[in-house]
């Protein structure tokens, strides 16, 4: 799918914080769709003079993450908690992520390539030597 992106820096966030003045900068991403010519709207805040690549790649991602927590939600039950307590949910929510992981990593070796085979070589006993 073919897509124009453009990127409006919209104001450097000088003052916010004296130690980096002049660092971070606030910016508006546009993503059009060359078929329909819909257009989507990403706030940013980065350092100034991120590349617009950079920002489109950031942007990217952002579908991975929300097909992981429909993953977590649905597959290992991270909407259902009945917690009372901000220690309760954190528990809840962790030990569902950490399952998650745990998943992507089985995941990522089950589907890896088998190891290379090293030809084998045979192995000679060792040389007695004579007295």
């Amino acid at each position: 799918m073919s897509q124009h992106k453009y990127y409006c820096e919209l104001a450097d966030l000088a003052g916010v914080d004296d130690d980096q003045t002049g660092v971070w900068t606030r910016g508006l991403l546009i993503r059009r769709s060359l078929a329909d010519g819909e257009r989507a709207y990403f706030t940013t805040c980065c350092p100034a003079g991120t590349p617009i690549a950079t920002l489109v790649a950031v942007e990217g991602r952002r579908w991975t993450i929300e097909d992981a927590f429909e993953t977590a939600k649905s597959e290992l039950g991270l909407a259902h908690n009945e917690t009372r307590s901000w220690h309760g949910w954190h528990r809840h929510v962790s030990l569902v992520m950490m399952a998650f992981a745990l998943l992507a990593v089985i995941h990522h070796h089950a589907n890896a390539p088998p190891p290379k085979r090293r030809a084998r070589t045979r192995s000679r006993p060792p040389r007695r030597r004579a007295h």
